[in-house]
Formats: C-alpha cells, sequence, structure tokens
C-alpha cells in the first residue's frame, strides 16, 4: 500500500476501557517514525487518553471521526493505511467503517467475537474488499487469536497432506469489562439473526476444492489426555479456526476443529453450564437486558492489580497420520492486558511486516499475518509451547 497516506495507524475508540489499553501497548511499542493517532468523536476524552501515554506522544494527532458519520469514516479510511476498531458492540457500530475500509483499501482489525457481525461483514463487503486490496481481519484480541495461531502452531508439527483432527480447551482466571458484557448480551439476545447471517455466508462462500475443513460441535465428556472436564464452548473461535484450514492447504485434506472450556471437577462443569444458561435466557427479555448492562456498564473494566492475577491456557491435541502433538498457547490476562497486545502487534504487523501472506478481502489472523504474528506475540510474551510430541 501506498506510502502516501498520512497515517500507517489510527486507533478508533481509544476512550474506552480495552481502547485504551491498546493505545497504551502502541505507544510502547510503535517503531520509530511510525505516523499514528487516535480517533474518536469526543476530542476531550482523546486528550486524556493521549496525556497517559506520556510526554513522548505529547503531540500525537487526535482525529474526530463518528460511526453514526459514514463521511468522517470515509475521510479516515482515505488517510490510513491500517485502522484499529474498538468500538463494540460491532452489530450495532461497526459496519460504517468496515465498509469505508473496503472501499478505500485499508485494512481493518477489530476485537469481535460476534459471529453474526463477521459473518454479515464477509457478504457484504468481502468482494470489495478484494477488489480493493484491503485486508478485513476480525477477532484479533483473545477471540481468536490464541485458538486461531495455536491451533496453526500445531497443524505445522504434524504430518502433511493427512486428514488432521484438532481441539482446543481453554481454561482462564480472569473478570470480564462492561463492554466484553454487553458483547455477550447482544449475542445471545441475537440468535435467530446470527443464524441467518450465517446461512446466507454459506450461500456465497466458496469452498475449498478438494478438501473440507469443519467446525465439530463436540459434547462434554471427560478429556483422558489434559485430565479436564469438556464442556463445548459457544464462541466464534472454532469457525475462525475452520476458516483458517478452508484457507491454508497445509491443514491438509479433511480438517476437523473441536472447541472446548476445560474445568477440574464436574462440579464447575454444571456451575458453568447453569449461569451461561442463564444470561443466554436473560438476554431475550430486553428489561432484564438493560437492567444487567445498567448493572455492568461498557467502559469499565477489571483493575490493574486485578489483571496482574489473571492468567489464560489454551491446550490442543491435534492428531494426522497416527502422530499426536499437544501443544499450549499461554500468558496472562486474556481479555484486557493480552488482548491489547494481540490487537496492538496484529496491527503493526499489517503495517510493517512487509513479508505477510499476498491476501485480499476478509481472512482470518493466521492467513493474514500467520508466521509473522506468531513471532511478534512470542516476543511479547505469549508462549507457544509443544509439551508433547511433534516435529
Amino acid at each position: 500500500m501506498s506510502d502516501a497516506r498520512e497515517y500507517d495507524l489510527v486507533l478508533l475508540g481509544a476512550t474506552g476501557f480495552t481502547g485504551g489499553l491498546t493505545a497504551e501497548y502502541l505507544a510502547r511499542q510503535v517503531p520509530e517514525g511510525c505516523r499514528w493517532a487516535l480517533a474518536g468523536r469526543n476530542p476531550a476524552k482523546l486528550e486524556e487518553v493521549r496525556a497517559r501515554l506520556g510526554a513522548a506522544h505529547a503531540d500525537l494527532p487526535l482525529l474526530q471521526a463518528d460511526v453514526t458519520d459514514p463521511e468522517s469514516l470515509a475521510s479516515l479510511a482515505r488517510a490510513a493505511r491500517v485502522i484499529v476498531s474498538t468500538v463494540g458492540p460491532y452489530v450495532e457500530y461497526g459496519e460504517p467503517l468496515v465498509a469505508a475500509c473496503a472501499e478505500a483499501g485499508t485494512d481493518y482489525l477489530d476485537l469481535t467475537g460476534e459471529p453474526e457481525f463477521v459473518d454479515t461483514m464477509y457478504v457484504r463487503h468481502h468482494a470489495t474488499a478484494v477488489s480493493s486490496g484491503a485486508r478485513l481481519v476480525h477477532a484479533c484480541g483473545f477471540d481468536s487469536v490464541p485458538h486461531d495461531l495455536g491451533a496453526r502452531f500445531t497443524v505445522l508439527q504434524l504430518p502433511e497432506g493427512e486428514p488432521v483432527t484438532l481441539r482446543g480447551v481453554v481454561r482462564a482466571g480472569a473478570q470480564f469489562s462492561g463492554g466484553t458484557f454487553a458483547s455477550a448480551l447482544t449475542a445471545f439476545a441475537r440468535g435467530r439473526q446470527m443464524r441467518s447471517a450465517m446461512q446466507q455466508r454459506r450461500q456465497v462462500e466458496p469452498r475449498p476444492e478438494g478438501r473440507r475443513s469443519k467446525a465439530v460441535a463436540g459434547k462434554p465428556h471427560r478429556d483422558a489426555e489434559l485430565g479436564y472436564w469438556l464442556v463445548p464452548l459457544p464462541t466464534i473461535d472454532p469457525f475462525v479456526v475452520a476458516r483458517s484450514g478452508a484457507a491454508l492447504e497445509r491443514y491438509g485434506p479433511d480438517f476437523r476443529y473441536s472447541h472446548y472450556a476445560g474445568v477440574k471437577t464436574l462440579r464447575y462443569l454444571a456451575g458453568g453450564a447453569v449461569g451461561l444458561g442463564a444470561l443466554a435466557a436473560a438476554a431475550q427479555l430486553p428489561p432484564l437486558r438493560r437492567f444487567l448492562l445498567d448493572k455492568v456498564p461498557a467502559g469499565e473494566g477489571p483493575s490493574a492489580a486485578r489483571r496482574q492475577k489473571s492468567w489464560f491456557t489454551v491446550d490442543f491435541v491435534g492428531e494426522a497420520g497416527g502422530q499426536q502433538v499437544r501443544t499450549r498457547v499461554s500468558g496472562g490476562d486474556p481479555g484486557y492486558d493480552e488482548t491489547a497486545k494481540m490487537l496492538g502487534e496484529s496491527a503493526l504487523s499489517l503495517a510493517f511486516d512487509d513479508d505477510n501472506p499476498a491476501t485480499a478481502g476478509q481472512v482470518t489472523p493466521a492467513v493474514a499475518m500467520g508466521e509473522n504474528l506468531t513471532r511478534r506475540l512470542q516476543d511479547a510474551g505469549l508462549r507457544f509451547e509443544t509439551v508433547a510430541g511433534g516435529s
């Protein structure tokens, strides 16, 4: 992409909780000479964020942009090589920026874990992005970078040309923010729309020739390899992994991925299932949904001290050609500190890693940045380990 654009990188949504953490991460990590800016609708709040970044960033540009003003987003997209959005719920606020970036040939990244939004954006804007050369990369935080890159890391250690079965098992100790809670409630409340968006995408998305890649819904069971009770996770992650499998021949002729939460005892398994069911039921009732959103307001999140104690692991067990490999991706606070790291490094990779795969349109993190993003995250402190087996 031409360096004639005014900015290498623009962050939209820095006044939110996760957006602020992402701004702070970028302030520490941008390379010398990087032309970057913060964008949003409230200049005073943007100035507060800039002040937190320190004297070295006192002259960082602040740009006026509003997700309800398509022309402001079109102007922003024309000025930047890469735009990062932390403004959610994305199904409510995300499309105008995706449309602007697809039209302008501007790379776009976000944190969404909302399947309806991702599928709808594919149907409406993938073809335009292919024509313009824009890379639209959703789910660049805890949804779904550890799972997508961890699956790739595992597959690369299995024999080539063989059917692959892979499962990912997530464990975490962390607290969520108001923005995450709002996105989850929105998704639970829109089950019919989510199914419709998925069906529309299936009608227009080409399938790989001579190969299969599928997200397989597993059942609750005891995992003898890992020693955990597993419960299927109804998140966007398995779909992202399966789309990487469809796009990349290295995943073999028949790739199947299942995604779980892992718990140590049946008591925790039952409690988690009951809590998830109660939240899903509450989301169907507008008054109760509004009450819950008021109790956990967006823009707020756990303290630095609480995040310091947080952690996550994703264990993978892959099998192909009679061989098995176990790997693990792990790190600190998954929803915020590590998510800001994942999003920030994704943005820097799109902006500055000239040897990323040649691609355009809506693509997954593994397809857009694969090896480069894995290396960046390892350098930044995330761990990608081979636990057993492997080449």
